[in-house]
């Protein structure tokens, strides 16, 4: 990849999903038809605590949704996104502006230097891969 970013190891990575607790789902659908609902529902099952970020929408999968990141009024682990690239610059300018310390782009979601100016932040960053698919290989 370009742009001085690489994603974290895989031994990085499950570290990762050892620690987190919550997760910010940015453009979390309703639709159980796409991935973002697949994938959110089944980190659920995984124990994790999910938080909807869409602003289209007032709940998904049991849990309100906020319209923003900066709406979240509660301490998110790990920011999880099912944007299109173009969206992730102002992603990582809230993640940046809140603190958060991890960034998950999921598969196809690619911002090289969005992703390296995360990291730059002291951010963990994991790009262009699928957060279940991960946790599935990974987690015991």
């Amino acid at each position: 990849m370009n742009s001085g970013f690489s994603n974290p190891s895989m031994d990085e990575i499950r570290t990762l999903l050892q620690r987190i607790k919550t997760i910010a789902v940015v453009g979390l659908s309703p639709s159980p038809h796409r991935p973002s609902y697949g994938v959110a529902k089944a980190l659920q099952k995984f124990g994790y605590r999910i938080i909807p970020v869409n602003p289209a929408v007032s709940e998904v999968l049991g849990e309100k949704a906020y319209p923003s990141l900066r709406d979240v009024p509660e301490a998110v682990d790990l920011v999880d996104v099912f944007r299109e690239s173009h969206h992730v610059a102002a992603i990582v300018d809230d993640c940046i502006a809140l603190n958060l310390p991890a960034l998950w782009l999921q598969d196809g979601v690619i911002d090289a230097p969005a992703a390296a100016r995360a990291q730059a932040a002291g951010m963990t960053v994991v790009m262009d891969r699928c957060l279940y698919r991960d946790y599935i290989q990974l987690m015991p």
